[in-house]
């Protein structure tokens, strides 16, 4: 993975935020990443292929909705909820929400981890 730019916590723009969460999958995502816990990318199963799910963390990643961190040759995601929160006060929990009643972003899982 390349270490490509993600934005600062003041360069983070809600036009971005808004359009990179329209996507179910991208809000599912986030859903998914919302309890805190940093997951590797093998970890997340959604009905896409690997390389629509690569494009999908990637948008996430450039809007500044998540970070992520390579460890060795495997890459790690987490939702950027503290500066999401700081930039834009509740929307992410408003969003959160809202897809949760809506069932949006259900299809996103995480898989069985390794035993």
């Amino acid at each position: 993975m390349k270490n490509e730019h993600s934005p600062s916590a003041s360069e983070i723009a809600l036009p971005r935020v808004l359009a990179a969460l329209s996507d179910p999958t991208r809000l599912g995502i986030v859903r998914l990443l919302a309890d805190g816990r940093e997951r590797g990318w093998g970890q997340l199963r959604a009905p896409v292929a690997k390389s629509t799910l690569s494009h999908h963390l990637k948008v996430l990643r450039d809007a500044g909705i998540t970070q992520t961190r390579q460890e060795g040759t495997r890459c790690f995601v987490a939702l950027r909820r503290d500066d999401l929160d700081a930039r834009f006060p509740h929307l992410t929990s408003a969003l959160l929400s809202a897809a949760a009643a809506d069932g949006i972003g259900q299809h996103v899982t995480e898989a069985e981890a390794d035993t």
